[in-house]
């Protein structure tokens, strides 16, 4: 039995035709050689076998059904050219051999009987077919691989002869040098002019060619000359090619260009030792372990996190024992292949603890598969947590009204934001150009001592700080020669201005903590205290505005309402005819639309000294029959004061002393709650107390009480007007007569000091430049009373307007008020006055509409001492008619003219004074006195015979 031939074994064989010894031969190849064996007898069923699984073999008969199998060949040859095709035929003959080679067979071989004895001719030359046809292949795929080779454009390839010498370039070669290629064919490879002409690069090439010679691969590295344009770097491998005897038929040359991976490669060594320069010098550290966790490497600058030399740290044991235990999952890194950014903490070789930032990533270095890179965050997770407390402080500013609070905000948190114990905050006192120790820590009274005021002055730390606006950061105060307390333990220190209102002052027992951290949290901290400081100041000052802009429209209101009551007031005291209608309009008028609960008016009662209400109007719930309005300056209800005192008395909350005086609990169960009782006072004469009662604390402040008090004064002289009228009206009056002693009096000094007699008759002229009387003088020269009369302050200007013997008129002008304006703004009439060395009478006529006690408390009042002499009761009906008649048709200058001509003599017979010296006297000329006089005359007797016709001469000499 002949062996299996290996080519065939599991191969695959196309068995075609009809022939009875082709399904034999199928068996033997099924079970000889283990092949897969197809069999067709047709050409279309071969022809669909090869097409969808190409056999390694095709074998056919010549007889096939409807063809042959030189039919199939042709057909199989027009598939492909390399299946190897065997044609066998029993009947051969050389035309069909012919005829086959022709069509492209492979073999052609004619059987002969019996044909089992064939099958071993048939395995080897079917064997024979399909080596040759694998070596065909073999060959073709390696001429196109090395036509590849050859052609690529990222290779230069060099084919030289088995000598050595250059036999063929590719094009990529070519393009390496500039010279004719052609010239230098069949020169020695390791002379050729592509090489840098050096006997080291020469022996290289020579020594690989070499050993390619003897059958072996070669290898070297060359460097084209410099001469060359952009000479490169060049790496060359030579590789022996020989035939299938195993003899050497050439060499191939393979140069690639390796000058930018050479370029690499040196900028990868720079980049190494500026690497190793870097990880020497930078602060973050570099480990490497491997799975256990055992160092295989560590950074050179591990000390400068760590405190520990890279031996040490080898030395320590494993990684677990210097970032702690469970540091990351190592199946989540073995999914994501780097964990960045793991937050741990680790302690130093000194005992500090630092926060670390750790990145770790799987690699594979030097046996070592993980890689730990450390960063120190501590100080940043230092500012972090500062800058959390300092927004925390933030938000606590937010809420601080006082400066006081916020200073102690800043001690209480400063622990949290600088690390620092010690702390103080000094506020800046404007009104003393002082800094004032506002709050301070415990441990800065431990170290300091207590903080004592400082001076605004610059001398001192806090001081200069403040003065100067710059903030002072000490590694040892001790140093500096502003420091005051030289017995204070601080060492490091700060000193922050807080802006206009103070200084932020830190510091340690410590030297040289302030690094620039903590410089600049503190500057934060300081900054935002400064920014609350200014918000409180400007709330402050905003709610100042508000409260003082609310008052002010409180009280413009208030002022508008009582402006509004004093404008319907006056408009009623104008329309009055009478008083009682008056105090009623202005007790209903005030209360009126709940602008006060309760207002009464009281007539001052000198013989009982109390205030007897006349009117009033609003909530009075039986108050002024509770009371006995006593007339007292003190612990009297505030009526009984204001009578006493004549003054506005004001009370802004009726509880305050409830318990000591009476009428506050009657009037706070009656919701009087404030109170304001008013004068009223005209020309120094009472005319009774206004009280009103409002049913809130504080409804009066100054403003109304000035206001109310004018309001006062306008009601007083409303009064006063009525009894005016009423008593020009009266037809019945009382002549009082007083004896006064009181040497202010003008009239009673001048007839002292000149020892004569005075008379004033009646009658004053009003003007700018002061009042006018005119006095009759007897018993001394006109000349001397008139000298003297000058030498008065009370007498302003003397003229003499008559002389008559040991006498005559004077006209005075007088510096202060006379008493006859006084009564007469009361409605009395000052008839006369007699003044001589040692008495002064006076003569005042009251109408009967005026109280008589109030024309004698006018003239107590007036002088220090009055006695009252005379009383009685007269009726001058149509004397006062005329009187009245007449002086409404004069004017007050025809007045004055006629009354300076009555008294100079003017109307005696013969005349004392001419018109000519009376208008000198007045100080115009002659033609406007006598027209003056002679409009006088005619007014008055115009009044005489036209109005009254009836002769009334004797009134015109009493002109008041």
């Amino acid at each position: 039995m002949v062996s299996s031939p290996p080519v065939l074994d599991s191969s695959t064989v196309l068995l075609v035709g009809t022939d009875d010894w082709i399904a034999r031969f199928a068996t033997t190849l099924e079970t000889r050689i283990d092949a897969t064996v197809h069999t067709a007898r047709t050409k279309a069923k071969a022809i669909d076998i090869v097409r969808k699984r190409t056999p390694d073999c095709l074998i056919s008969g010549y007889t096939l059904e409807e063809t042959t199998g030189l039919e199939l060949l042709r057909e199989i040859r027009t598939e492909t050219t390399t299946l190897p095709v065997l044609l066998c035929t029993v009947d051969g003959s050389e035309a069909i051999a012919s005829e086959a080679i022709e069509a492209g067979v492979t073999d052609y071989i004619v059987l002969t009987e019996p044909v089992e004895q064939m099958h071993e001719e048939l395995l080897e030359r079917s064997e024979q077919a399909v080596r040759s046809a694998q070596r065909s292949v073999t060959q073709r795929e390696r001429a196109r691989q090395f036509d590849a080779i050859f052609n690529d454009s990222r290779t230069a390839t060099w084919v030289l002869d088995p000598d050595g010498s250059l036999a063929r370039v590719n094009e990529t070669a070519r393009e390496m040098i500039e010279e004719d290629v052609e010239t230098i064919v069949g020169e020695p490879f390791w002379t050729l002019p592509w090489w840098a002409e050096t006997d080291a690069t020469n022996a290289d090439i020579e020594q690989i060619v070499e050993s390619a010679l003897g059958g072996t691969f070669g290898n070297a590295v060359v460097q084209q000359p410099p001469h060359v344009q952009d000479p490169r770097v060049i790496d060359l491998s030579v590789h022996p090619v020989e035939n299938e005897r195993g003899d050497l038929v050439s060499i191939v040359v393979e140069g690639v260009d390796i000058t930018e991976r050479v370029g690499l490669e040196r900028d990868l060594r720079q980049s190494e030792q500026l690497h190793r320069v870097t990880l020497n010098n930078m602060t973050d550290t570099v480990l490497i372990t491997d799975e256990a966790g055992e160092y295989t490497y560590v950074c050179p600058n591990v000390h400068f996190i760590f405190g520990y030399t890279a031996d040490e740290i080898h030395q320590q044991g494993t990684i677990d024992d210097l970032l702690g235990e469970d540091l990351f999952d190592r199946d989540e890194l073995a999914a994501d292949g780097v964990l960045r950014n793991i937050e741990t903490t680790a302690t130093d070789k000194a005992g500090r603890e630092h926060t670390l930032l750790v990145n770790v990533r799987e690699v594979s270095i030097q046996d070592g598969t993980l890689l730990f890179s450390c960063r120190d965050i501590t100080k940043r997770k230092q500012r972090e947590e500062a800058l959390a407390t300092l927004q925390e402080t933030a938000r606590d500013f937010l809420y601080a009204e006082t400066h006081q609070e916020i200073a102690q905000h800043v001690v209480d948190d400063t622990p949290g934001v600088l690390n620092l114990d010690a702390s103080a905050v000094y506020l800046f006192d404007a009104d003393t150009n002082d800094l004032q120790p506002a709050a301070h820590s415990a441990t800065m009274k431990e170290l300091n001592g207590p903080l004592p005021t400082v001076h605004a002055d610059g001398e001192t730390l806090p001081s200069y700080s403040f003065v100067e606006d710059e903030a002072l950061f000490f590694d040892d105060v001790h140093e500096t020669d502003r420091l005051e307390n030289r017995a204070t333990d601080l060492r490091s220190a700060a000193y922050i201005p807080l802006g206009n209102h103070g200084v932020f002052v830190a510091g340690s027992d410590r030297v040289g903590i302030f690094d620039d951290v903590t410089k600049e949290l503190a500057d934060l901290l300081a900054a935002t205290a400064e920014a609350a400081l200014d918000r409180v100041t400007r709330e402050s000052r905003l709610r100042e505005q508000d409260r003082t802009l609310q008052q002010q429209n409180e009280q413009l209101t208030a002022l508008n309402r009582i402006n509004e009551t004093i404008r319907e007031i006056d408009q009623a005291l104008v329309q009055a005819e009478t008083r009682e209608e008056i105090d009623h309009t202005v007790c209903e008028l005030l209360t009126a639309d709940d602008r006060f609960r309760f207002a009464w008016i009281g007539t001052v009662d000198s013989a009982t000294d109390t205030v007897d209400p006349r009117a009033w109007a609003g909530t009075e719930e039986g108050y002024l029959d509770s009371q006995s309005f006593t007339v007292d300056a003190s612990g009297t209800e505030p009526a009984g004061q204001t009578a006493a005192t004549s003054d506005v008395t004001m009370v802004t909350n009726v509880a305050t002393g409830l318990r000591d005086e009476v009428w506050r609990k009657e009037a706070l169960t009656r919701d009087y709650l404030s109170v304001l009782s008013i004068p009223l006072v005209y020309n120094d004469l009472m005319h009774g107390v206004l009280t009103v009662y409002a049913p809130d604390r504080d409804a009066f402040d100054e403003t109304t009480k000035a206001v109310l008090g004018e309001l006062g004064e306008t009601i007083a002289s409303a009064l006063s007007a009525i009894e005016r009228k009423n008593a020009l009206l009266s037809t019945s009056m009382t002549r009082v007569e007083f004896v006064i002693d009181d040497p202010a009096f003008v009239l009673t000094r001048l007839a002292r000091d000149t020892a004569c007699t005075l008379t004033y008759q009646g009658g004053v002229q009003r003007s700018t430049e002061g009042n006018y009387v005119f006095v009759t003088v007897e018993g001394a020269a006109l000349a001397d009373v008139a000298d003297t009369a000058a030498q008065l302050v009370a007498i302003d200007d003397v003229q003499q307007i008559s002389t008559d013997g040991d006498g005559g008129v004077l006209r005075l002008r007088l510096t202060q008020p006379f008493l006859a304006l006084e009564l007469a703004d009361h409605g009395a009439v000052f008839r006369k006055a007699t003044a001589n060395p040692t008495t002064t009478t006076l003569v005042i006529d009251i109408p009967d509409s005026i109280d008589v006690r109030t024309i004698t408390q006018l003239v107590r009042e007036a002088f220090s001492t009055v006695e009252l002499r005379s009383k009685q009761t007269l009726d001058q009906t149509a004397e006062r008619d005329l009187y009245a008649t007449f002086l409404e048709k004069l004017t007050e200058r025809q007045l004055e003219v006629i009354q300076t001509a009555y008294y100079s003599g003017f109307f005696e017979s013969p005349r004392e004074s001419t018109g000519e010296d009376v208008a000198e006297t007045l100080g115009i000329s002659p033609p406007a006195f006598y027209k003056h006089a002679r409009t006088v005359q005619r007014k008055l007797f115009a009044t005489l015979f036209e109005e009254y016709n009836h002769p009334i001469a004797a009134s015109v000499s009493r002109v008041q």
